[in-house]
């Protein structure tokens, strides 16, 4: 399902400015920072330095700046338009994580879903359920390929403070990582290991 018409970006963007100037005047740092985006992500987004189409950073920018939706309703297609008014609402804190959230890319019948924040106490806790709270090596078994992962204990308040220093483009990713089943988890795990290991051969450091 397509979610914004590209062609009137135009239009948004328009309406970001015009509104940076109403709720302040803003700088496009300190509309990164109310955001909480990288100041070259919003720098790229604003003058359309990149083709990508964040629901959640569009959605965060509209809460931020109070934009009317009916200012910016040619540019989010209209059958996206509940769910992504929804997705403003919960930046706005108008609604809770617990009622705007579904599996990924589904929503009950006559609903719309949206995003759920990463919360750090559940992801603590779901890293270390099932007595995982010491040094552990598992294998995992993708095709003909075994690759044998290690998990170190580093604490509860290590692993919070690394949430919490998480961009909102990679809590979106860790979000979407954690709706997975298990086999879906192994698999990105997986992929993702043997990607950083490659480039890390390629002497490209992190």
């Amino acid at each position: 399902m397509a979610q914004f018409n590209k062609d009137n970006l135009d239009l948004f963007l328009g309406a970001v400015r015009k509104y940076m100037q109403l709720r302040g005047p803003m700088t496009q740092r300190e509309l990164a920072e109310v955001t909480d985006t990288g100041v070259s992500t919003m720098s790229r987004f604003l003058n359309q330095q990149t083709q990508e189409m964040n629901p959640n950073l569009i959605a965060n920018i509209t809460a931020k700046l109070n934009i009317p939706l009916h200012e910016i309703v040619d540019f989010v297609e209209e059958e996206y338009m509940e769910q992504f008014a929804r997705l403003v609402k919960f930046y706005k804190g108008e609604e809770s994580a617990g009622a705007t959230s579904t599996s990924v890319g589904q929503a009950p019948a006559g609903e719309s879903s949206a995003p759920e924040p990463v919360e750090e106490e559940a992801f603590v806790e779901a890293l270390q359920s099932g007595g995982s709270q010491q040094n552990a090596t598992t294998k995992i078994k993708v095709g003909s390929k075994t690759t044998t992962l290690n998990y170190r204990d580093e604490g509860d308040g290590q692993l919070r403070d690394k949430l919490r220093s998480l961009s909102l483009k990679q809590k979106g990713f860790l979000n979407e990582f954690l709706n997975l089943d298990t086999d879906g988890r192994d698999l990105v795990a997986d992929v993702g290991r043997n990607i950083i290991s490659y480039l890390k051969q390629k002497g490209i450091d992190f």
